[in-house]
């Protein structure tokens, strides 16, 4: 058994521990894979984390063993990985770690790190979000052909608003599509015209495509979830591993390729040979800045001529202003 490499990453050294620990028994690769998969995808992902505040998905003995989510930065964190202090809807804080340079990425890979989870923030500005991310998530009955589907009628959407999306895997049987925006606007204000956004496409295809917060009440459609948007709900980032048994990774997409792609052709052995024909082919999305104006008047006209107001909010938010009762339907009628 190896007890520990060196890498050399940039200007900085990163140690490996037990790099040969097996991490997904089903394709046999190692903690040293999923850091080496890392290096080879390092300015993809490094783009999609750069000064983002980030929360860690470890997996010290693997996807066979236990996880948890790191929101603080781990106490050994070494001094030239910078952190941002985010406050949670409930009041608290936390100092979580903005990756700059790709050792960060191999540092945390080294912990268990599997799938990176960034606020839609920088570190200057950690109140304003300068991503809007839409999750187009396949309940029972559906898979991602639907989302396909789902995806295609929501570009339309996003043209119509003069936003422009970049789509993505989930790394599972989902899409994500990511609009980048100038960071004026509030979570608040990020998440109401995530619903407007929802509420549009739902109405352009009813059959295929709810904004049901409860289960219940969803079908076999695509849920649009909305409160992907609200503050401390963040998203796989691209390039992240997923905790599978296959090692798929959420993998950037162009549109062209929405539709022939298929979510389990792309993990930790077959994206570096992706990247390095392709590179990241998210790599523009940074050098945009939409603005929100457009979906905010169509959240407003919502509420304005058809009554429709704000939606539940995840359960560990404190209630807020507008939102209707959190009451499962089922039970609500007793």
């Amino acid at each position: 058994m190896v007890k520990a490499l060196e890498l050399t990453v940039g200007e900085r050294t990163v140690r490996v521990s037990h790099p040969d620990k097996v991490y997904f028994p089903e394709r046999g690769f190692t903690k040293e894979d999923v850091v080496r998969y890392y290096l080879a995808v390092g300015a993809g992902v490094l783009r999609a984390l750069r000064d983002r505040p980030t929360t860690l998905e470890r997996y010290p003995d693997g996807v066979a063993g236990e996880s948890f989510f790191q929101k603080r930065a781990p106490r050994n964190l070494p001094e030239w990985i910078p952190t941002s202090r985010i406050t949670f809807p409930s009041g608290r804080y936390a100092d979580e770690i903005c990756p700059t340079e790709l050792a960060a990425v191999a540092w945390a890979a080294n912990l268990g790190t599997l799938t990176f989870h960034p606020w839609p923030v920088r570190r200057a500005r950690t109140d304003h979000p300068d991503e809007l991310r839409i999750d187009l998530d396949p309940q029972p009955g559906t898979d991602y052909e639907d989302a396909v589907r789902a995806a295609e009628e929501l570009r339309d959407v996003l043209d119509g608003l003069g936003l422009r999306g970049w789509p993505k895997t989930s790394g599972g049987r989902g899409l994500h599509v990511y609009v980048p925006l100038a960071p004026e606007w509030t979570f608040v204000q990020v998440r109401r015209s995530a619903i407007a956004i929802a509420r549009e496409l739902e109405r352009r295809a009813p059959r295929r495509v709810t904004t049901s917060w409860w289960k219940e009440e969803r079908g076999a459609k695509i849920f649009v979830d909305y409160n992907q948007t609200a503050r401390d709900r963040t998203i796989a980032s691209a390039y992240s591993v997923r905790p599978r048994p296959h090692a798929p990774v959420s993998a950037p997409l162009r549109w062209s390729e929405v539709a022939a792609a298929r979510p389990r052709d792309f993990d930790v052995a077959t994206m570096p040979a992706r990247f390095a024909e392709e590179g990241d082919v998210h790599a523009d999305l940074d050098a945009h800045a939409f603005r929100l104006d457009a979906a905010l008047e169509l959240a407003a006209r919502d509420e304005r001529e058809h009554g429709l107001g704000d939606l539940p909010y995840p359960p560990d938010h404190p209630k807020m202003a507008g939102e209707p009762k959190r009451v499962q339907p089922s039970r609500a009628k007793h």
